[in-house]
Order: C-alpha cells, then sequence, then structure tokens
C-alpha cells in the first residue's frame, strides 16, 4: 500500500502540471502524441543519466552530494537540452507556448525514470520525502528544461545564423537553478513550495506573451500571403517586383526551374495561409484537420523543393517568410 501512495504522490503531480500547461494552451499548439513522445524522450534522457553520473562520481571520486549539487545539474540538463535542440532545429516548436509544453514535458518524463528508480532501489523512503521529490524535484526537472526550451527557442529565432552559440544562456539558467535546488539552502518542504508557486507565474507570463505574439503573426502574416497570392492571380503579376526578380532569374536558372520556383512561392504562400487558418479554427475550439487536397499540396511542395534545389530556395528567399514560426506551420499541416 505505501508504494502505491509514494509513487502516486511522486508522479503525479509533475503530470497533473503538464496537463495544466496542455489545457492552457488556447491555440492547441502541440498534439498529445507529440506530449507523450516528449515524456518518452525523457525518461531516455533519465536512462542515460544514471552510467554517466556514477562514471563522473567515479572519476572525479567525489562524494554523492558534491556529484547532486555540481556535476548531475550539468549531466542531467545537458541530456534534457539536446532533445530541445534538436525539436527546435527541426522546426517542431513554433512558439515559446509549445517550447514551455516540449520543455516541461522532458523534464516530466526525466523526472518520472528517476522517481520509479528511486522507488525500486529505495521503497523505505518515508512519506515527506516522496512529497519533496514528486512536488519538488520533479516539477523542478519540468520546469529547468521548459526554461531552457523558452530562452533558447527565443534567441534561436532572433538569431538563426548563431544557433549553436546560442544554447548557452538557456543552459546555464536551467543548471543554476537546478543546482541551486539540490543545495537545499532551506528546508527541503520550503524548497519544494517555492517551486510550486514561482513555476505557475513563470508559466503564465511566458503563455499570455505567446499568445500575443500568435495573434500579431496570425493577423500579418495572413494578409502578407494573401496579397502575393492575389497578386499571382492578377494580370500585373509580371510587372511587379516580384514578377521582374523571378524574370532576372532566367539568365541563372532554365526555363522549367523559374516556373517551379513560382508554383512554390504560389503554393508555399497558399499553404502558410491554411495552416494559419487552423489556429484560427482552433483557437475558437472547432478541430481542423488537414485535408486530402492539403495532403496533395504538401507531396507537391516536396517535389518542388527537389526540383528547384537549394540554390534556387535560397533565390526565393527574400519573399518567403522563413523564421521558425513560418517554418513552423508546414511542419504542423504535414503531422
Amino acid at each position: 500500500m505505501n508504494f502505491v501512495v509514494h509513487a502516486l504522490v511522486g508522479l503525479l503531480p509533475v503530470c497533473c502540471f503538464l496537463g495544466a500547461l496542455v489545457f492552457l494552451d488556447s491555440y492547441k499548439l502541440v498534439s498529445m502524441r507529440w506530449v507523450l513522445g516528449t515524456i518518452g524522450l525523457g525518461c531516455i534522457a533519465g536512462l542515460l543519466s544514471y552510467p554517466l553520473n556514477v562514471s563522473a562520481r567515479d572519476l572525479l571520486d567525489i562524494e554523492f552530494v558534491t556529484l547532486t549539487r555540481y556535476v548531475a545539474p550539468f549531466i542531467e540538463e545537458a541530456l534534457k537540452g539536446l532533445i530541445v535542440v534538436a525539436l527546435i532545429r527541426r522546426n517542431r516548436i513554433g512558439f515559446p507556448v509549445d517550447a514551455a509544453i516540449f520543455g516541461f514535458g522532458i523534464g516530466a518524463g526525466f523526472a518520472i525514470f528517476e522517481n520509479l528508480y528511486y522507488l525500486r532501489a529505495m521503497p523505505d523512503l518515508v512519506l515527506g520525502t516522496w512529497i519533496v521529490r514528486g512536488f519538488g524535484t520533479a516539477v523542478m526537472h519540468g520546469g529547468a528544461t521548459a526554461i531552457f526550451a523558452i530562452a533558447t527557442h527565443t534567441l534561436m529565432g532572433q538569431h538563426p545564423t548563431k544557433s549553436l552559440l546560442l544554447v548557452l544562456p538557456g543552459f546555464l539558467v536551467a543548471v543554476v537553478a537546478h543546482s541551486v535546488y539540490n543545495h537545499f539552502f532551506l528546508m527541503p518542504i520550503i524548497n519544494t513550495l517555492l517551486v510550486i508557486a514561482s513555476l505557475p507565474i513563470l508559466f503564465t507570463i511566458v503563455f499570455q506573451q505567446s499568445e500575443k505574439s500568435v495573434q500579431e503573426w496570425l493577423g500579418v502574416g495572413f494578409d502578407a500571403d494573401a496579397e502575393i497570392i492575389e497578386l499571382i492571380n492578377s494580370g500585373e503579376f509580371s510587372s511587379s517586383k516580384i514578377g521582374l526578380y523571378l524574370h532576372s532569374l532566367t539568365e541563372k536558372f532554365e526555363g522549367p526551374v523559374v516556373v517551379d520556383m513560382l508554383c512554390y512561392l504560389r503554393l508555399h504562400k497558399e499553404l502558410a495561409m491554411r495552416a494559419k487558418g487552423m489556429l484560427m479554427m482552433r483557437e475558437q475550439g472547432f478541430v481542423d484537420k488537414p485535408g486530402e487536397a492539403t495532403r496533395a499540396k504538401l507531396e507537391e511542395l516536396k517535389y518542388l523543393v527537389g526540383s528547384i534545389g537549394p540554390t534556387g530556395l535560397l533565390a526565393l528567399k527574400p519573399f518567403l517568410r522563413m523564421s521558425r514560426k513560418d517554418l513552423w506551420q508546414i511542419y504542423m499541416l504535414s503531422s
């Protein structure tokens, strides 16, 4: 009976916290499949951390307390952070809200594995310890990785050409937060209360700012995409700035490739508008999924990418909105 109570106290709080984040996402940017996937990836990170922590302790010849305070935070936040960076670079994260959910999901998965390990290895721990581990340590793991994800996503979005260096600020904040928590400068129960009191405030601010960012992006982006499609459909396209630019490309690319570039531009804008329309519907509580026509356009877009090639796509970049938000919306349709 004690095992069941300890397991519930150790595992449920972080899962409930993650569920609350998903519920508060009014645009439903992250599917439940991906939420469960991030938990699984976090569990793998937790599994990998065990031999690395043991090796570090043996190599450095340090006490367990020293390991948990000064070494483990670097190892564990690095493992969780690598997953976040991979998701960002593959355009799976579009806004701070989904960065927070993905990050917290990974941290939650890590904490779930860690607490399951302690349940098995130390079954005689008292209930108070599991309250601290469930409400404090587990939520701290999720919060630290969420902070890293939000900071890294924001910095990578602002400076996409220097992505690898921009992981450091968020990583250091996550490591310091993790290390400070493990020092237990205050009583463990006070530490736990600080964690569960401060993170909701932080996430509320992030969600409010992110929702405002989504609304602005939807408004400006939708109008800009519609304007280009209208221009392509009009009889004045050839004399427009984009038309003249594409005509100049005939000196560098073969005629059929330039035609494919125009098709790609139009298709990209149509899909971008479709993705933004889906988000608007979700915000109003409607379920809107891509149909067969959208999937056919995505397949055509994939074909055109191969036909145009990297150089052709680079030539089109001045007229394509290629921020991480805009790259993410195409992924959203394909998933």
